[in-house]
């Protein structure tokens, strides 16, 4: 592992020599700048882990340089060094996005303070780094093409989804245990403005109805038996992001009345407190009930259904989009494959029309965790009928019609996804004798969009068409 790098930047040769061998004997490599301007350059070359820079240096001071350096790089920590009587500079340099600040001159006394600021601006900075890379991969795995499937009422899903991301208005995700209700919701968090916010998750009917409450909005010291100390409820954690209130049906009469509230004004008080707390957080509900069954019957109530509902979305059943199915069995495959370290190169047609045809009532989470399970039970390389429960094998053993056979091994996920877009692509411009604006409509595309796919795919019109 490479030693940490700190860049020391002082018109000073003996403060710059001090703070050199100072940083040397704790273990770090040290390069120096005389300016604002060789440290740029220093910065802009190679890594940096920690700047150390003087306020006074000729041209650019250092605060200046601070803020050079945080537009360049807002993961990397700077330490100001100023000298005496110097209160003001070193607020300045905070503002500016200085870590800390440290004060001349160094001597033995405070020699300990400045490894232990230099240490925890460093661990600063690799914190920050790191949690921007999560952010990002976040970001990557609920981008909206990484959703699996290429059906239509999927395909009407996802343009829903995008369309109201960026929007802070209140979504109600709808449809059967298993679906990927939550799936959803992410994608709406992780492609909107609130991205770099926290997505907060509370499973409303796994929580009793008496915790729920503190839960959700949080207690004082003393509200109740136990209470021994404050604590902030899932809406202060996810202010300034999202929450996602998953099965809200389950959600007690008396609790809905105090949601309604914080639906109206984004305000409420916690238990045991009068204290009024006001949070800006996007909600997210979802719930595989009939809502409008349980308003019927006085469990849910009816304004807050409106409330809710302002963008209802509705997931569907994976029985209707089984053409997305194959897709996600070879996914599933691939993902367990990798996680189990056992190779799996395929499956046979007759297993893959027997898993085609199933209803699934569990949908995508019964057909992912039977996958992950026949991962490890299949005694050979290739998923056969027999390996399947017993349910599947008088299906499979059915006359029934082919279902698309893409072994695994054989084809990255990616490639299996291109071509059915691809084949879609291609049908689409042969029915309307490749018409482009047609096709797009056909295929509920922007123009410009199914312009992009077709160049990326390489598909070419044949001769004459």
């Amino acid at each position: 592992m490479p030693k940490p790098h700190v860049l020391v930047v002082d018109d000073e040769e003996l403060y710059r020599r001090a703070l050199e061998r100072i940083l040397a004997r704790s273990g770090y490599e040290v390069t120096s700048a005389r300016d604002a301007g060789d440290a740029m350059g220093v910065v802009t070359a190679r890594r940096v882990d920690l700047v150390l820079c003087d306020v006074k240096m000729p041209g650019v001071n250092g605060i200046e340089l601070v803020r050079q350096i945080h537009d360049f790089d807002p993961d990397l920590p700077c330490i100001v060094v100023t000298g005496y009587g110097s209160a003001e500079n070193s607020v300045d340099a905070l503002r500016a996005g200085a870590y800390w600040y440290l004060q001349k001159p160094f001597d033995q006394a405070n020699l300990d303070a400045v490894r232990r600021l230099v240490e925890q601006a460093i661990e600063h900075g690799r914190l920050k780094t790191e949690n921007r890379r999560l952010q990002n991969e976040l970001r990557m795995r609920y981008r909206f093409e990484n959703i699996v499937g290429q059906s239509q009422v999927l395909r009407r899903v996802l343009e829903t989804v995008e369309k109201v991301a960026d929007s802070d208005s209140t979504v109600l995700v709808r449809g059967e245990s298993g679906t990927g209700k939550e799936l959803i919701a992410r994608s709406i968090h992780f492609n909107s403005r609130r991205a770099d916010r926290p997505f907060v998750t509370v499973n409303c009917g796994a929580i009793p109805e008496e915790l729920l409450e503190s839960e959700l909005f949080g207690h004082v010291r003393g509200a109740f038996t136990n209470a021994i100390a404050h604590r902030e409820g899932r809406f202060q954690v996810a202010n300034g992001g999202t929450i996602f209130l998953d099965e809200i049906g389950d959600m007690s009469p008396n609790l809905q009345v105090k949601l309604l509230r914080v639906l109206q004004d984004r305000t409420f008080e916690p238990v045991g407190s009068s204290k009024t707390v006001k949070v800006n957080v996007r909600v997210v509900a979802a719930t595989h009930q009939d809502l409008e069954e349980a308003i019927r019957e006085r469990r849910f109530r009816e304004d807050l259904f409106y409330r809710l509902n302002v963008i209802p979305i509705e997931v569907p059943a994976l029985r209707e989009r089984r053409e997305d199915i194959p897709l996600l069995i070879h996914h599933f495959l691939d993902v367990s494959s990798q996680e189990r370290g056992k190779r799996i190169d395929g499956i046979a047609p007759e297993a893959m029309r027997a898993l085609c045809e199933y209803d699934w009532p569990g949908n995508v989470r019964e057909l992912e965790n039977l996958l992950e399970r026949l991962v490890i039970l299949t005694p050979g390389d290739e998923i056969q009928l027999e390996d399947l429960p017993p349910a599947f094998q008088q299906r499979g053993a059915a006359d029934t019609p082919e279902v698309p056979h893409i072994p695994p091994g054989g084809l990255a996920f990616n490639e299996v996804v291109g071509r059915f877009e691809g084949e879609l692509i291609r049908q689409a411009l042969e029915r309307t004798q490749w018409n482009k604006n047609r096709a797009a409509q056909l295929l509920g595309l922007n123009r410009t969009t199914l312009l992009e796919k077709i160049k990326k795919r390489g598909i070419e019109a044949p001769e004459g068409a």
